[in-house]
């Protein structure tokens, strides 16, 4: 047998570490269901501690411990652990900026979505989940209150950093009012109301959410500037409003629904009316390898969808017969796009 051309032990680390990678990913998935970073929030605790209260009763619990260490999620000191300041600002449920809701989709959804891969690509979307985590599952989920809080705080994750690039991005003062398309239980639009107190919203989304929503706008006191609408936004009338917000939702559906979803966003806005627009696109000239795999993510859990390119996002725009007055990519957690567009 003889050695490849080129071969090192360090391209085989990489290609191992590579292959090993998910054995970080459910260290933080564990933790995470478990409570543990919520429980030495209080304060730093032994291992017995920790054992204790969290009910752990593997012999490996001390390993796994200063795993968590190692990854730069916990801090030891002497016999204790305790949050590390990133720990604490993401992975804290009581935290503004916690992260844990999609830690805990990944690792209750995602995850085993992806762990269909191989037969997914083999034999088409059949088996790749997407029936029960796609958007038509959406009604099923949200039936269930505590599996629609799951969900809401996956959502929210990302929308929190969003709300504060859409806040800053998006020229607010020519508008009084706003709706925001498929907005969930409205994390986005209070956010753009607390960021822009001249602001009044409307979140447009299935009926079931509104007692999350009320729950939410309650908690942030914009009760009066941001309200809950309930409805199908592919088929019920669209809420007026000087502005339209989407995100997320367009690459949910089939081209032909996307078209007749922008037609009627278009009809129901005023002249000078505008469409913001922010989402996973492609972009040969930025494109990076978090940018792939997010999106074959999308792919998977979507089902019958597939991302758009920025320059067909803003030829579909057009052809509603919107004017693109702004194209951008913003910083958010998935690096989206931002198209704002102008009723003529």
């Amino acid at each position: 047998m003889t050695t490849a051309p080129h071969a090192s032990v360090e391209q085989a680390r990489a290609l191992l570490s590579l292959n090993t990678a998910y054995h970080r990913a459910k260290a933080l998935h564990s933790a995470v269901e478990l409570g543990l970073f919520e429980l030495l929030a209080a304060g730093p605790a032994t291992i017995a501690e920790i054992r204790e209260r969290l009910g752990l009763a593997h012999p490996l619990t001390e390993e796994y411990l200063k795993s968590l260490a190692a990854l730069g999620l916990l801090d030891r000191d002497g016999a204790s652990f305790r949050n590390t300041p990133a720990a604490a600002a993401f992975l804290v449920p009581t935290s503004s900026t916690y992260l844990g809701g999609s830690v805990l989709q990944h690792a209750r959804k995602h995850y085993h979505v992806w762990a269909g891969l191989t037969t997914a690509l083999r034999e088409g979307g059949a088996d790749s989940g997407a029936e029960a985590h796609g958007p038509e599952a959406y009604p099923q989920h949200y039936a269930d209150p505590d599996r629609a809080r799951q969900v809401m705080a996956h959502f929210d994750t990302f929308s929190t950093f969003t709300a504060k690039e859409l806040a800053c991005r998006v020229d607010w003062e020519r508008y009084r009012t706003f709706v925001d398309i498929g907005g969930a239980r409205g994390n986005l639009a209070s956010r753009l109301a607390l960021a822009h107190p001249h602001l009044s919203g409307t979140i447009f989304d299935l009926p079931a959410l509104a007692p999350l929503c009320a729950e939410l706008v309650a908690e942030r006191g914009v009760e009066g500037r941001v309200g809950f609408q309930g409805g199908d936004f592919r088929t019920d009338p669209l809420p007026t409003a000087d502005a339209v917000v989407i995100g997320h939702v367009l690459p949910d559906w089939p081209l032909s629904v996307r078209r007749k979803l922008l037609a009627r966003i278009f009809d129901a806005l005023p002249s000078g009316g505008a469409l913001v627009i922010y989402d996973l696109m492609t972009d040969p000239g930025t494109e990076t390898e978090d940018d792939l795999l997010q999106r074959l993510n999308h792919g998977l859990i979507r089902g019958d969808s597939s991302s758009c390119s920025v320059q067909e996002c803003r030829e579909a725009v057009a052809e509603a017969g919107f004017r693109v007055r702004q194209t951008e990519r913003i910083d958010n957690l998935l690096g989206d796009w931002l198209v704002v567009a102008l009723k003529p």
